[in-house]
């Protein structure tokens, strides 16, 4: 295998990653509309299911994050690509390459906070306060492996930005 063909298939395998993660987040939200409408129906008709209100959190908060690579690699993204283009073109290159790597280094932490939230709530045995009482690891998952997602996205566009010796508007929302 040759160079160009291992970058196909890496460049394949992420992708479905970042869209395997917005797939899930789909689902998430139709999870979510579909415990808003059970809660809607069950207050018309007099019933309670424990933990709708609390489940619909948890849906969203899983929609949000498992999107956010995907969001990302589409460009849809705020940018800082108004600020970017004003710059003389010699410090295009070099701006966009720190926000890259800053992006990079707070994506990385937000993606190691969200692993440690999840390793403290498995070893605190920490449930959630609401009529549920679901193990808090649980829904804390979707936010852990959504945010590692979003790092090795932030980390492919910041490659890309290196890379590729030209910035402007197209390269840092590609997909627009």
């Amino acid at each position: 295998m040759n160079d160009p063909q291992i970058g196909v298939m890496l460049r394949r395998v992420l992708d479905g990653l970042y869209d395997s993660a917005a797939g899930l987040a789909a689902l998430f939200l139709v999870l979510l509309l579909l415990s808003v409408l059970t809660s809607i129906l069950g207050r018309t008709l007099h019933f309670m299911i424990p933990g709708t209100d609390a489940y619909a959190g948890y849906f969203m908060a899983a929609s949000a994050f498992l999107a956010l690579a995907h969001t990302l690699r589409r460009g849809e993204h705020i940018r800082v690509s108004l600020i970017v283009s004003q710059l003389p073109a010699g410090l295009q290159h070099r701006t966009a390459i720190l926000a890259s790597g800053l992006g990079v280094l707070l994506g990385g932490l937000l993606a190691v906070f969200s692993i440690r939230l999840v390793i403290q709530s498995i070893a605190y045995n920490d449930i959630s306060t609401s009529n549920d009482a679901t193990p808090l690891w649980i829904p804390q998952l979707s936010m852990a492996i959504g945010t590692i997602i979003f790092f090795i996205a932030l980390v492919d566009d910041c490659i890309e930005v290196v890379v590729n010796r030209k910035v402007n508007a197209d390269t840092l929302s590609r997909h627009e």
